[in-house]
């Protein structure tokens, strides 16, 4: 990779994580005001964490797994968040005792608002 295409990416990808960070942050708030229970502010926290790691692992994905194929690399990105979807379900969710519903339904609307927000980023 040349270094043009890298500083490109690198900058993207900051770019991507602000706005992503900007738009996670507000959907967090607006669960907390929904999920007020015992450990669901926890669990909104933790599943905001898990779909940063996500979605910056689906962007990096996208932008270089298939080369200039970009719906490819999207393709990959939305296998690899339903791969993280499922393991959180069957696997974190209990091992942290976090509750079910606060825990499922805040990281799928972290992965889907900021996967609304992708595609700009991703234009080659």
């Amino acid at each position: 990779m040349s270094t043009m295409a890298y500083r490109s990416t690198a900058s993207r990808l900051g770019l991507y994580t602000a706005v992503a960070l900007v738009t996670m942050g507000v959907s967090g708030v607006v669960l907390a005001l929904v999920f007020r229970g015992p450990g669901e502010l926890r669990a909104i926290v933790v599943s905001g964490l898990v779909a940063l790691a996500a979605q910056l692992a689906a962007f990096v994905i996208a932008r270089h797994a298939v080369g200039d194929n970009v719906i490819a690399g999207w393709g990959l990105g939305v296998g690899l968040r339903f791969v993280v979807l499922a393991v959180y379900a069957f696997v974190v969710v209990g091992a942290l005792a976090l509750p079910q519903s606060a825990a499922l339904l805040s990281l799928v609307t972290f992965l889907f608002v900021s996967t609304l927000v992708e595609p700009p980023f991703l234009k080659p």
